[in-house]
């Protein structure tokens, strides 16, 4: 294969791989937007315990359950950027790397592997001592 392919389909499968740190970060998003409106019971829960039921009910009304886009709860949005986007990045990217590495990944660090380790093999032998 030569160098510039190697060099694309690099560029292809880091970009792939920041797409999937975006999603994990996506899912944290989720998470924790989630576990936040179930924090909202106990805060309401001890608002009223406090005699603060106008503060209670606002918080109940105005924030429990409430969408975070219009129409959407996260889980909603996650999915729609699997189905969307992530998906369609990962064919693509496994398309190129099919039809122009035989399917074989991290061709480019598997060179850079194979260089760092010639390297250090080159030096710790001129080090040794004799």
């Amino acid at each position: 294969m030569d160098e510039v392919t190697i060099q694309a389909l690099g560029k292809l499968s880091a970009a792939l791989e920041t797409t999937e740190r975006a999603r994990g970060h996506l899912y944290s998003f989720h998470q924790l937007t989630g576990t936040a409106d179930f924090m909202l019971d106990e805060a309401v829960a001890l608002l009223r315990q406090a005699g603060h039921h106008e503060h209670a009910d606002r918080v109940q009304g105005e924030l429990l359950g409430r969408n975070v886009l219009p129409g959407r709860w996260t889980f909603e949005i996650v999915e729609e950027y699997d189905d969307t986007y992530y998906e369609c990045f990962r064919e693509v990217e496994r398309a190129a790397r099919d039809a122009l590495a035989d399917g074989r990944r991290h061709d480019l660090e598997a060179r850079l592997k194979q260089e760092r380790q010639r390297l250090s093999a080159a030096v710790s032998y001129k080090s040794r001592p004799r």
